[in-house]
């Protein structure tokens, strides 16, 4: 099950029960609750620590250039200077023409890269037919794009783990962060640059993109504990000072295996984590069961 699954879950099954429940909600008082019923919910002190939410994104590598390479007069191919998949240096001889204009005879590489295709010797080529497709690989830009509810979250500079569909995972960083959102889609595009010398990495290779943001004050919570207030929004119950139950609405930062981390909680709380079903906002405690 994804994150985005479970999350709804937390949320709309919280919701079911509100509305099932609170169909005709009245306002009111605060009451004491008895000894009894303060026995069975339990508390436990929650206190925040900085954590860093990761922004999974399916990206792809792409080429820093690609170009096509074109003749600039009329005649046959007399000769290639390479095959395909072959890497050339700048200014290496792609195509050599058979034509009167001798200056004009050969067709050379602008950049040093791959070549992706080329005219075999035999073929005729008129002025502005391609002879030759180039693509450069090093670096190669892995591109991807985020939702616009996540785009403060993002800035250049931060670390990013690309895993390839191969299972290769390579480090890096977010090299570009769109200002402009897509019209269509309503997300940005981020870029990470990698050194590829080598040309291992290929060009439209499907990845996964975990962008780490910078670090914020959050507690780690079980998602079982999560509520809903009258209004439906989604939030824990906490235990004040002053004994007194307290609902408390919160962001889900991020959601693991291993439980949830949230915001919107100020500093050390204690958090109702059993029995919050029991108990209502406004709420005073006469006795509780803490571990």
């Amino acid at each position: 099950m994804n994150q985005n699954v479970r999350i709804s879950l937390y949320i709309v099954i919280p919701i079911i029960f509100w509305m099932l429940s609170g169909i005709f909600v009245e306002e009111k008082k605060p009451a004491l609750v008895e000894d009894s019923n303060a026995a069975s919910i339990e508390i436990r002190t929650s206190t925040p620590s900085m954590f860093s939410p990761s922004i999974k994104l399916k990206a792809t590598s792409n080429s820093e250039r690609r170009v096509a390479v074109k003749a600039k007069t009329t005649g046959e191919v007399v000769e290639i200077g390479a095959k395909e998949g072959d890497f050339i240096k700048k200014d290496s001889l792609l195509c050599k023409l058979g034509i009167v204009e001798l200056n004009r005879t050969e067709v050379k590489s602008p950049f040093s890269g791959y070549i992706e295709s080329i005219v075999k010797p035999g073929n005729f080529l008129d002025r502005g037919q391609v002879c030759a497709t180039i693509i450069d690989l090093d670096p190669i830009k892995f591109i991807a794009e985020i939702p616009e509810i996540r785009i403060a979250d993002v800035k250049v500079g931060q670390k990013v783990l690309i895993e390839l569909i191969t299972g290769e995972k390579i480090e890096g960083k977010l090299s570009f962060v769109s200002k402009s959102a897509s019209p269509q889609t309503k997300t940005f595009r981020v870029e990470s640059e990698i050194s590829n010398p080598d040309g291992a990495i290929k060009d439209g290779v499907t990845s996964t993109i975990t962008i780490q943001t910078d670090e914020i004050l959050s507690h780690k919570i079980s998602p079982s504990i999560l509520d809903l207030d009258d209004s439906g929004n989604i939030g824990v119950k906490v235990l004040d000072s002053e004994n007194i139950i307290r609902f408390v609405p919160i962001y889900i930062v991020e959601d693991l295996e291993e439980g949830l981390w949230i915001s919107g909680i100020p500093g050390t709380v204690d958090l109702v984590v059993k029995g919050h079903g029991f108990v209502e906002d406004g709420q005073i405690i006469l006795d509780s069961k803490s571990d």
